[in-house]
């Protein structure tokens, strides 16, 4: 058996064929914000994946199935768009479910993008065998997704695992979301580069011109010793635990993961994160928690749509 994934970004949309047991066989991307989002990105989505399929001599009825991993909020009963983040024109209210099941004639699944890496995590990742995960994904914003007593949280309609837009300072910085404070705003790596370019005069390296600050240049100069940009990090890095405690006592997880580039820094940042939520929270919950890399990257919300898709066709079966 085997399923096509389809993983919608807000600049890409990725294809995988995933087998049975989570293997990713073959992928491809494509762009979707060619235009400035012009060409809706459903139309985009329904266009490539005839490519990606033709490309590689695929027909519908060689599936058994699409799972959908889509960014903003998306009513996973209807397979809709319910609501969008950012700058992303003509993708709210975008029929995803229907529109696949008219042209494919399969059974289709839509989960938020960040639920599906949760899902795609338990699945083949490092989750496999956890009942109760937090994953977070730290990049221009900050997503998650939560699994309890082995399933996904997804909420009355999918909305559940809005990680990014809980309140840590309720006077704090305004958030897209018209809220204050949001977790997003101070644990993102849009956060991070923001907070260096802001207090650059102070900067051991005058020389370095705003706008080429990222966060790979950042860790670098983390490892080089600059201790200005250190200490940025460190509170960077403390205002991610703060969150991340908060989500412990709520949820008592056995295991948090986090992805996005920034994981692959095990000493610079993974270990300090795990040492300060274990400070932080209470002895009993920090006990047994486990706190590591997210291990899928790019390929966790392809695998994850597809868990989904079986997950839910076992339930209905």
């Amino acid at each position: 058996m085997n399923y096509l994934g389809i993983d919608i970004g807000g600049t890409a949309v990725k294809y995988g064929i995933v087998a049975a047991n989570g293997t990713l066989l073959c992928e491809e991307q494509y762009e979707v914000a060619f235009d400035g989002y012009q060409t809706p990105i459903l139309d985009t989505v329904l266009k490539t994946s005839q490519t990606f399929l033709q490309s590689y001599g695929i027909a519908p009825c060689d599936l058994d199935g699409i799972g959908v991993s889509a960014t903003g909020q998306i009513d996973s009963v209807r397979g809709v768009v319910a609501g969008v983040g950012g700058n992303i024109i003509n993708w709210k209210g975008a029929p995803i479910k229907q529109a696949l099941q008219t042209q494919y004639k399969l059974p289709v699944t839509v989960v938020n993008d960040a639920n599906c890496v949760a899902l795609g995590e338990q699945w083949i990742g490092d989750a496999k065998g956890c009942k109760n995960v937090i994953v977070i994904t730290v990049g221009t914003g900050l997503g998650g997704g939560i699994i309890m007593d082995g399933q996904v949280l997804l909420g009355q309609a999918g909305y559940a695992g809005e990680l990014g837009h809980f309140s840590i300072a309720k006077d704090g910085r305004d958030c897209t979301c018209g809220n204050r404070g949001c977790y997003e705003q101070y644990a993102s790596m849009t956060a991070l580069i923001r907070s260096v370019r802001e207090q650059m005069p102070l900067q051991e390296l005058p020389q370095l011109k705003k706008e080429e600050v990222n966060g790979k240049l950042i860790f670098e100069l983390v490892e080089k010793g600059y201790e200005q940009i250190t200490s940025i990090v460190d509170a960077w890095i403390q205002d991610i635990a703060v969150g991340l405690v908060s989500l412990t006592h709520i949820f008592n997880p056995e295991l948090i993961l986090i992805g996005g580039a920034v994981s692959t820094q095990e000493t610079l940042f993974i270990a300090k994160v795990r040492n300060k939520v274990r400070a932080l929270a209470m002895a009993n919950f920090g006990e047994n928690l486990r706190i590591e890399r997210a291990s899928l990257g790019n390929h966790a919300g392809l695998i994850g749509a597809v868990s989904y898709l079986i997950q839910k066709g076992e339930a209905d079966g």
